[in-house]
């Protein structure tokens, strides 16, 4: 389809369409994704059918019970990480609460004046 585009943007009577510049979109100088809604669906509807299919194929393959069912659904585990700033974090943290402290006293000694 591209080399036909290529080849069709060759022909003088085709030239005001500039297929040439727009092979590569198969002649189609717009978005993408750009669709009529009474043609095509929604990029939503298609994301969440591919979400459903994904969860329902996730269900089947552990055994795991439907999404009506009364249950509590655990996907991870969760563990301690730790606490506080790295030391990398910490000096970037204390360099913020500086220039927020100096922020803050600038506007201070405008607002005295």
């Amino acid at each position: 389809m591209i080399r036909t585009c290529w080849d069709l943007g060759a022909r003088p009577e085709l030239a005001g369409l500039r297929l040439r510049p727009w092979a590569h979109m198969l002649g189609f100088r717009g978005h993408f994704s750009s669709k009529s809604r009474r043609y095509s669906t929604r990029l939503l509807d298609l994301r969440q059918a591919r979400t459903d299919h994904r969860a329902k194929e996730a269900r089947e393959r552990y055994g795991l019970p439907g999404p009506g069912e009364e249950t509590t659904l655990v996907l991870a585990h969760w563990r301690f990480a730790g606490s506080g700033h790295t030391p990398g974090e910490a000096v970037l943290a204390e360099q913020l609460r500086q220039r927020i402290e100096l922020a803050r006293k600038i506007a201070a000694q405008r607002t005295a004046e």
